[in-house]
């Protein structure tokens, strides 16, 4: 994960556009490039929208991935730790016997 990162802050940093990538507008771009990914499935069902636009879906998940990413280090947010930190959280508050197979959404009802 960390070559990765180190790739997509030196592709950046070689065209000197930190100066355009201030949290807010990270965090904007993550948005619109996720409104773009879910343009294509607009009006399809999901597997007609997978065998139309394919490739189309791989181009915008990266663009979601690498703003998500660069924020991160922006913020010196250790990614790796905090996919962990929120799995655990996530299976405390869904755990396997109350919510396997179950669609419904965590409530304090269900404590």
């Amino acid at each position: 994960m960390d070559e990765l990162i180190e790739k997509i802050i030196l592709f950046r940093d070689e065209r000197d556009w930190k100066q355009f990538h201030d949290p807010k507008d990270l965090a904007l771009s993550i948005s619109l490039e996720s409104s773009e990914l879910l343009e294509l499935f607009q009006w399809k069902s999901s597997q007609e929208a997978i065998d139309q636009h394919h490739s189309d879906m791989r181009d915008e998940i990266a663009d979601v991935l690498i703003y998500t990413l660069t924020l991160a280090h922006d913020l010196n947010i250790d990614v790796k730790n905090a996919i962990l930190q929120k799995i655990n959280k996530n299976a405390e508050k869904y755990p396997t016997a109350q919510f396997k197979g179950s669609s419904n959404k965590y409530t304090t009802q269900n404590d």
